[in-house]
């Protein structure tokens, strides 16, 4: 159940945030900037995953902490973009399809395993990424279109404005 809507995905009232980034990415740009200064946590916690685990491209890690409003907030971390050239510290490189395929199967079973009842996303790895949406969104449709929960892709982004998602029942 894929719907397209327009607004702030950091406004998203649904259970899964979901983002994309590299192996050891600072949240430097984009989403994951705007991520990070909302949720500092989440960079810092993110790093140490990193360092410990030494995650591959196309694995799924996700964070869950208290959000500004005192709920829970869970954000799901693709790993969609090659990691640094430099090694840490360097610019992320470009996310490929092939990692974008293995982290929406993962987080297809991610969502389904931890019971999530919705999910919103931006037009994952089509940013800092570099894919199109013409190639992404056919992998998003194929692989989350049959979780059996709503899936809120944020099509256009306005600063500030709560989309009208489609949430799915209360997560207990």
């Amino acid at each position: 159940m894929i719907h397209e809507v327009t607004g702030d995905l950091l406004l998203s009232s649904c259970d899964l945030i979901v983002h994309g980034v590299a192996p050891d990415d600072h949240f430097q740009s984009g989403l994951a900037l705007a991520l990070r200064e909302r949720f500092p946590s989440l960079a810092k916690d993110f790093r140490h995953w990193c360092h410990t685990y030494s995650p591959k491209t196309g694995e799924c890690w996700v964070w869950s902490g208290v959000g500004p409003d005192g709920k829970t907030v869970h954000v799901a971390n693709l790993l969609t973009q090659e990691p640094a050239a430099e090694g840490r510290g360097g610019h992320p490189g470009k996310a490929t399809t092939h990692n974008l395929n293995k982290a929406l199967h993962e987080l297809a079973r991610v969502v389904q395993k931890d019971a999530f009842k919705s999910v919103a996303l931006p037009r994952l790895a089509t940013g800092v990424g570099g894919l199109s949406w013409n190639e992404v969104k056919p992998l998003i449709e194929r692989t989350l279109g049959a979780v059996g929960v709503p899936v809120n892709v944020y099509a256009s982004f306005v600063a500030g404005q709560k989309a009208a998602e489609k949430l799915g029942a209360a997560k207990l």
